[in-house]
């Protein structure tokens, strides 16, 4: 009998661990890649991170030997800066806290860069926006990458606010692009608007230029 009771607690010693939880692993632990494009598709473009995201990307992966993932803001790109703001933050919480060691590598094309401003700019929650980073966020992001970004003409570039983002912050404005160059001219705006389109940017080199700038960060 005793020898029984024996066999039997040891027989639900050995079930009680074969069911027992696991240690936890850190969160997502094997996706985390040395670095991560988190980019704003522009206005209109359909979802992903839009031609120059696509375009930005590949070219910083083709030249650094680091794993490099990428995250497409989700919002509807209409309008909504604010909404896209808001994802990129959240975006952004969600790898330091995830992801401590991944270097970060923000930005986005036309509405796109300038929801990457507004995320930039606005520090604490207001006119509808319920998520904007927290103190020491600007750690985990090595650079900024913006292109035909229309909040130049109202409060110039980024580049030019100093820490902590401007010394990280590329902004890059084709010579005729109406958005962000410093034309007030409404007649040049609609003469002009080639030079604000995608493949104005990408043929121009200022891409590639970009992906070189967010290269030699991460």
């Amino acid at each position: 009998m005793r020898r029984m009771k024996s066999l039997l607690s040891a027989l639900l010693a050995v079930t009680a661990a074969a069911f027992a939880p696991l240690p936890a692993a850190p969160a997502n632990a094997a996706n985390c890649s040395d670095a991560e494009v988190i980019f704003a598709r522009g206005r209109e473009e359909p979802p992903g991170m839009g031609r120059i995201g696509d375009t930005f990307f590949n070219d910083l992966r083709s030249m650094t030997p680091k794993s490099v993932g990428y995250y497409a803001v989700r919002y509807p790109a209409d309008t909504e800066i604010m909404q896209a703001a808001a994802d990129m933050s959240q975006r952004i919480q969600y790898m330091a806290n995830n992801c401590p060691n991944t270097r970060l590598v923000i930005g986005g094309y036309s509405l796109g860069a300038a929801a990457t401003d507004f995320l930039l700019g606005v520090p604490s929650p207001m006119y509808g926006y319920p998520n904007p980073l927290p103190l020491g966020m600007s750690e985990k992001v090595a650079a900024v990458v913006l292109f035909g970004n229309v909040s130049r003409k109202v409060v110039g570039p980024v580049s030019a606010l100093g820490p902590p983002w401007g010394d990280k912050t590329i902004d890059q404005c084709t010579e005729g692009d109406p958005l962000c160059n410093g034309s007030q001219d409404f007649g040049d705006m609609v003469m002009s608007w080639p030079s604000h389109l995608q493949p104005a940017y990408i043929d121009s080199g200022l891409v590639y230029q970009a992906a070189e700038f967010a290269a030699a960060r991460i």
